[in-house]
């Protein structure tokens, strides 16, 4: 992660820290997480520590975030929307039903993959007409 979005990021409120505090007051250990969900430890103190770049990714980061909300007594479906706010990030939010297609922050890779998407339909469609006139004006 770069300096320039951890920086943004610390700004943001604390998700893992909030998890880790919640966690230890309900007297449940990272290792009792563990074996309940089969999610590594590992993988839930990087979760803790907003290291989200330890986690899998998409559907899988919201899963390990919803089952570590279970196992602390959380609502799981608020706790994931809390994760995405924080972590509005596509390698988080790709296929959430929680985010909308306009709610990623401007700049996003979102709205370049939809410039590219416009392009290449741009393309084939000149390219279509090109043929279509070819054959057309060949043929007389």
């Amino acid at each position: 992660m770069s300096r320039s979005v951890a920086t943004v990021e610390a700004s943001k409120p604390d998700f893992g820290n909030k998890m880790k505090r919640l966690r230890e007051e309900r007297g449940v250990t990272l290792r009792q997480i563990a074996d309940a969900t089969k999610i590594s430890v590992a993988a839930l103190e990087a979760l803790e520590r907003n290291d989200i770049s330890r986690l899998p990714g998409g559907i899988f980061s919201r899963a390990f975030v919803r089952s570590y909300a279970l196992e602390v007594g959380l609502d799981p479906e608020q706790t994931v929307r809390d994760f995405l706010l924080q972590f509005p990030h596509d390698s988080v939010t790709v296929g959430s039903p929680h985010v909308f297609p306009d709610s990623h922050p401007p700049g996003s890779s979102s709205k370049s993959r939809t410039a590219v998407t416009a392009v290449v339909a741009l393309v084939v469609i000149a390219a279509l007409v090109g043929i279509v006139l070819f054959f057309t004006l060949s043929s007389r």
